[in-house]
């Protein structure tokens, strides 16, 4: 079991962007954390890890309301800032998922 990267912040530039609420972003970063925690559990099946990629890419689908009733929107940056970090939190655990496939479920 490896733990993740304590020096990453995950999402720290949708964190230092003034246009997402960051009770936002804190539910972004709890969805993308289940992941964490199944990865950090030692989970290496490809599919059940797709599967929870799955489950938190549809959690952070479910948020785009509330960050338009927030005068905000999950737009270029955002969408950039969550790949980014889905890619970094695959190559940190060796996952082989390409990060598109990994966020195949997202409607940003």
């Amino acid at each position: 079991m490896k733990p993740f990267d304590s020096n990453y912040k995950l999402l720290d530039e949708m964190y230092n962007d003034d246009y997402y609420p960051a009770f936002l972003v804190d539910k972004v970063k709890e969805a993308l954390q289940k992941v964490i925690d199944l990865l950090e559990s030692g989970e290496t099946d490809i599919e059940t890890v797709q599967e929870k990629l799955d489950d938190a890419v549809c959690e952070i689908n479910d948020l785009e309301d509330a960050f338009e009733e927030n005068d905000s929107e999950i737009e270029t940056v955002a969408r950039e800032c969550i790949a980014e970090t889905v890619a970094y939190i695959l190559e940190w655990f060796d996952i082989p998922i390409d990060t598109e496939e990994a966020i195949r479920e997202r409607d940003w």
